[in-house]
């Protein structure tokens, strides 16, 4: 593992950064059409076909077979519930709001963390975490970003759902799968999170068809922003290690907002920029990057 970043090094965070934001434009775009169950069962279907090969190439299927049940809950934690509930969140949010909301994982991941393991909280992580959720409440209740309403109050929820279990995913990946790969927990989360999510998008799937170009970008979903940008990721970690893979989470937003004001058209507000600043200096607390 470098322990100096190389340009490369750089390059790749800011394109997995990029990727990963770009993953909440494609959620506001196809999420209305296709519908939040249906869109994300293709999208795990297809990073699934993606990254089989390069699982199977890898000879990791002994190692799935080991832990399939653990995997298993994790797929349901990681993949399947979130990833619904982000993209029923994006069918009444910008997908810049989704993105911001989404950057609140590293708390709720803290507070899952000394709930059941006892990992310790310092006073500094707890100041973070009350930073970020102020964060959230500066942007939930800025009428130019979000149309305050019983729909989007539970969309919010869906962000923040998908954000616990998100913290959930990443406790149990810790304490009960050390020492196995990433990419077979992917893979295998990918599988079962695609077998679990059929029956119900086969029973929701729309009744027109989706157009060739909503195709195109439930594929850029599934194949670019799941699987491309694992292998990137799992490449980063081999590379800089973990920690400093994760780096990721005080990009990704900046990106979301990006692309979504570019091709969507959506606005950046002053609430906005604040709260999502507020989060990100809460995560950096929270996560140790920054110390007293």
């Amino acid at each position: 593992m470098n322990n100096k970043l190389e340009l490369r090094d750089w390059l790749s965070l800011l394109a997995l950064s990029a990727i990963w934001g770009a993953s909440f434009f494609f959620l506001r775009v196809a999420a209305p059409v296709f519908g939040p169950v249906p869109l994300i069962a293709a999208r795990v279907f297809f990073g699934f076909c993606l990254l089989l090969p390069v699982f199977l190439y890898r000879g990791l299927g002994s190692q799935l077979r080991e832990h399939w049940q653990i995997v298993f809950i994790i797929s349901l934690a990681n993949m399947s519930f979130p990833f619904s509930l982000l993209a029923y969140a994006s069918l009444s949010l910008n997908a810049g709001i989704t993105s911001i909301l989404n950057a609140t994982v590293p708390f709720f991941a803290a507070i899952i963390a000394f709930s059941f393991w006892s990992v310790r909280l310092s006073s500094l992580a707890l100041v973070g975490m009350g930073i970020g959720f102020a964060g959230v409440v500066l942007i939930v209740f800025d009428p130019a970003a979000v149309d305050i309403g019983r729909q989007a109050l539970l969309a919010v929820g869906a962000g923040l759902a998908a954000s616990l279990l998100y913290g959930i995913a990443s406790n149990l990946a810790q304490h009960r799968l050390q020492g196995v790969s990433g990419l077979t927990i992917t893979v295998g989360s990918l599988g079962f999170a695609t077998l679990t999510l059929a029956p119900v998008a086969w029973l929701q799937w729309p009744a027109a068809a989706p157009s060739s170009a909503m195709w195109a970008t439930v594929v850029a979903l599934g194949a670019l922003c799941t699987g491309i940008a694992y292998l990137i990721f799992y490449k980063l970690i081999s590379r800089i290690g973990a920690a400093r893979a994760l780096n990721t989470t005080f990009m990704v937003p900046a990106f979301s907002l990006l692309w979504s004001s570019l091709f969507l058209d959506e606005p950046i507000t002053l609430a906005m920029l604040g709260g999502c600043g507020l989060i990100l200096f809460g995560v950096a607390l929270t996560t140790g990057k920054l110390k007293a």
